[in-house]
């Protein structure tokens, strides 16, 4: 008996050894807390500071450490997006002890960090050799995913990115490359490394059209994962790989064409390797035909997704059969691309039953010519089945790597064509735009000698000429002419400091002058830090107050900015508008010398600062400046002009409060006659960018009113247009007053120190106004023209109120007429 007692507890011993073993083997995800020395409980996961010493874990160089107290309730990742890892220079994670197939996840959320600003960052990640991301701006992308989202479907993914891959580790290293673009940076708030459990990607792929791809050796990349018919699912909720399904109806193209429907009964996967497919969440709810009796039986729930050009995808859609329990009541066809990937489909005969999660893969490659990626499902009348209906309970779409890279950097051209299809196309291409540059530039030479030639003969009588032409001076049209400048120094006498343009770019200051202006840019004097450099308040010309803009002499970008603000300042005059008295290009240095608005921006009179409440009146009346200022941009060229950054951060406020738009450096010239819109590339600020610009990447002047409407909105409600603190249906301005003023009830979310100061009338135009800005459709909103009428009707209905008896304010609109309006409008264009 006690043999047999004993060899049962050496049994026992065996077992949990080898369960204990077991549970060894089993690889463990490995979570980073970047730019912290501290480690957090996330989603009942513990993550570890980079930080803190760490056997597995090693980081090649400091970067910089950022952090924040302005983010609550974003997401449940919140705690992790309070820190994050900044680098100008290559940074390396090495990450030791994983092998074999894993979920790499980059956590990526963008807030204030000093000397640097978010909205420019770009940068690559390299892993493993395998390149993942390259020339990547965090803002850019996030502000693509909020014009793709309806309204409606604003998600905790708005303010956050998760850059998710599926990569092999071979030799039990990671190595993880974050590499910032040239005068740029990039951070990262997380980093989240999960191995991939059960048969998730194994096996080849059936090829829409035919034939067979099998994953082995590629990397894949999630570009879209979605809970069709149901809710967003969270991280927490799939416990096993902490996915986060997003809803789908964002993506259809008739959202009406498929309707919800859920099944709470007991679901079983089809197949017992299928468990980590997806969480069963996913299979209890699914979108079916909303009308299966149409004439039509090429009616289709359609989705549509944009996608990287010159790549390929997989396609995996999910199904369990919720209402049906026979054969031939559901039989459809699945289209990816306008091609049949699967007809005869009746998913309770796939599945094995009623209640059984399936799921299938499709690979294709149409996509890469498209850049559009299609998934259709309609009836299958063919079949003979009893409905024509169709159903789908979720989908996802994975990148595979080309040639060891996922990062999407080649663009096609407007034929389709790939620029590397053919590199001796290619070569030539090459070969021909130098020798036509060479000889452009050849001409421009022997054009600029001439000219310099000429202009050093006409003034070869004068000693302080100018010694050379620059080629700053052509702006506004003409060529310069070279003075000499007396300043008045200390002691009364005049003082020679350097040449002055005598054009529409105003004065060429030396940098002598700049200096003793500024005082050698004493720190003391900054009023302002932006993209293009740091504003110092200085003193020119016998103690004019001047506001100037200095440049990273590094910056290209500012380059750009530098030579679009003067050219564009040096045809523009208006009262409306910030005047440009000169700029400074000497020594490679930038700057730029403007009029100096004694109460600087109108946001920092609105929230965020110490100042004084504006009234209802001063509101008012600094909306109607910059009205003023960017109608007379959109009508007074021959092509308009196209602002592209209209914020309250470029509304600026003189002594008397007067509102004046400033900052063109992103302006651009309208579209010709005969165009409708300018085709360029994506610039603005997050949270006043048009959405239809965004997506089109076609500019016109509505995008500017799209930007005046969020600018009106934040005038009433004084606060932050982007603020992520804030519950989600808050976060959006734009979004949050636009649901407000459509109950028309906008006056339950106004400043509060308006509270009984305005006129009701006048408020409830105002929103009518800024909501008519942010129709979707830009045809539908308003010319700056328009909104300059209204809210100067809106001036005239509060200043009558304010000069009325309370008891007779409901007579206010009728007490003057909109011809008086109209006139003033017409008396007031006519003075500027």
């Amino acid at each position: 008996m006690m043999g047999k007692v004993i060899g049962e507890g050496v049994l026992i011993v065996l077992i949990l050894m080898i369960v204990s073993e077991n549970v060894e083997a089993q690889p463990k995800s490995i979570l980073i807390n970047c730019g912290s020395n501290a480690s957090v409980n996330v989603d009942g996961r513990r993550w570890i500071g980079d930080m803190v010493v760490n056997n597995n874990v090693t980081l090649n160089s400091p970067g910089v450490v950022a952090s924040t107290d302005a983010l609550s309730g974003s997401s449940i990742y919140e705690p992790l997006y309070r820190t994050a890892r900044v680098f100008t220079a290559s940074l390396n994670y090495t990450i030791r002890g994983v092998q074999g197939k894993y979920f790499v996840r980059f956590h990526l959320c963008p807030f204030e960090i000093v000397d640097h600003n978010v909205n420019e960052s770009s940068f690559g990640v390299v892993v493993n050799g395998m390149k993942l991301l390259s020339e990547f701006n965090v803002a850019g992308k996030i502000s693509e995913k909020n014009a793709n989202l309806q309204n409606s479907e604003r998600n905790s993914s708005l303010f956050f990115l998760v850059k998710e891959y599926i990569l092999d580790v071979d030799d039990g290293l990671l190595v993880i490359e974050f590499v910032p673009s040239r005068n740029s940076f990039g951070f990262a708030n997380a980093i989240e490394i999960v191995p991939v459990v059960g048969e998730l990607f194994d096996g080849s792929v059936g090829k829409v059209g035919g034939g067979n791809l099998s994953l082995a050796g590629h990397g894949m990349e999630t570009m879209y994962r979605l809970n069709v018919g149901g809710p967003e699912i969270q991280s927490n909720e799939d416990p096993d790989l902490r996915r986060i399904w997003e809803v789908d109806s964002s993506y259809m193209i008739t959202e009406n064409a498929g309707v919800g429907m859920k099944n709470s009964s007991n679901i079983t996967y089809a197949l017992v390797n299928d468990t980590s497919v997806a969480p069963l969440l996913v299979y209890e709810t699914a979108r079916a035909m909303s009308n299966t009796e149409v004439l039509d039986k090429r009616f289709n729930m359609s989705w549509k997704f944009e996608v990287d050009p010159d790549f390929d995808y997989v396609v995996r859609l999910h199904f369990c059969e919720l209402m049906y329990d026979k054969s031939n009541e559901r039989v459809f066809r699945i289209y990816i691309n306008n091609r049949t990937a699967a007809d005869n489909l009746d998913v309770f005969v796939r599945a094995g039953g009623k209640n059984k999660a399936y799921h299938l893969d499709h690979y294709d490659s149409a996509s890469m010519r498209m850049g559009m990626l299609w998934v259709q499902l309609g009836p299958d009348t063919a079949a003979g089945a009893a409905g024509t209906d169709a159903l789908l309970n979720g989908l996802e779409i994975f990148k595979l790597s080309r040639n060891g890279n996922l990062a999407y950097v080649e663009r096609y051209n407007s034929a389709g064509n790939s620029g590397s299809k053919s590199k001796s196309k290619v070569l030539w291409i090459g070969v021909g735009a130098g020798i036509a540059s060479v000889a452009i530039i050849a001409c421009i030479g022997v054009f600029v000698f001439c000219f310099c030639k000429r202009r050093r003969k006409e003034s070869s009588d004068t000693k302080n000429n100018s010694p050379g032409w620059l080629p700053i001076f052509l702006y506004g049209g003409g060529a310069a002419v070279n003075s000499t400048v007396g300043v008045k120094g200390s002691n009364g006498n005049q003082k020679l400091y350097g040449s002055v343009a005598s054009t529409g770019a105003g004065k060429r200051f030396t940098l002598a002058e700049i200096n003793a202006a500024t005082k050698s840019f004493d720190e003391s004097l900054v009023i302002g830090v932006g993209g293009f450099g740091k504003v110092y308040k200085g003193e020119v010309d016998d103690g004019v107050p001047a506001a100037i803009k200095r440049a990273n002499p590094q910056s290209e970008q500012g380059l750009a900015e530098f030579e679009t603000e003067i050219e564009m300042l040096s045809k523009l005059r208006h009262r409306h508008l910030v005047s440009l008295i000169g700029f400074c290009e000497e020594k490679s240095e930038m700057i730029l010398v403007y009029e100096y608005m004694a109460n600087g921006t109108l946001r920092s009179h609105l929230f965020g600062s110490n100042l004084p409440p504006l009234t209802w009146k001063q509101r008012l009346e600094a909306c109607i400046g910059a009205a003023r200022g960017l109608h007379y941009l959109h009508t007074g060229a021959d092509r308009g002009i196209i602002h592209r950054d209209v914020k309250t951060t470029n509304i600026l406020l003189d002594e008397n409060f007067v509102a004046k738009m400033a900052d063109f450096g992103l302006s651009k010239d309208g579209p010709a006659f005969e165009h409708t819109h300018v085709s360029t590339a994506v610039k603005g600020s997050f949270g006043y960018l048009d959405p239809e610009y965004f997506r089109r990447q076609q500019l016109t002047e509505k995008s500017d009113i799209y930007s005046f409407g969020v600018v009106l909105f934040e005038a009433v409600c004084a606060r932050a247009v982007i603020n992520p603190t804030l519950p989600k249906d808050q976060i959006n301005l734009a979004e949050w007053a636009l649901r407000w003023q459509r109950e028309r009830s906008l006056e339950k979310i106004i400043d509060p120190h308006l509270k009984g100061n305005y006129c009701p009338e006048s408020l409830s135009k105002f929103g009518e106004i800024a909501e008519k800005c942010l129709a979707d459709d830009g045809k539908s909103r308003p010319t700056m023209g328009e909104v300059l009428w209204h809210l100067e009707y809106v001036l005239q209905l509060h200043e009558a109120w304010l000069n009325m008896d309370n008891n007779n304010n409901n007579s206010t609109e009728s007490s003057f007429s909109r011809v008086e309006v109209e006139q003033e409008h017409s008396n007031q264009d006519e003075e500027a």
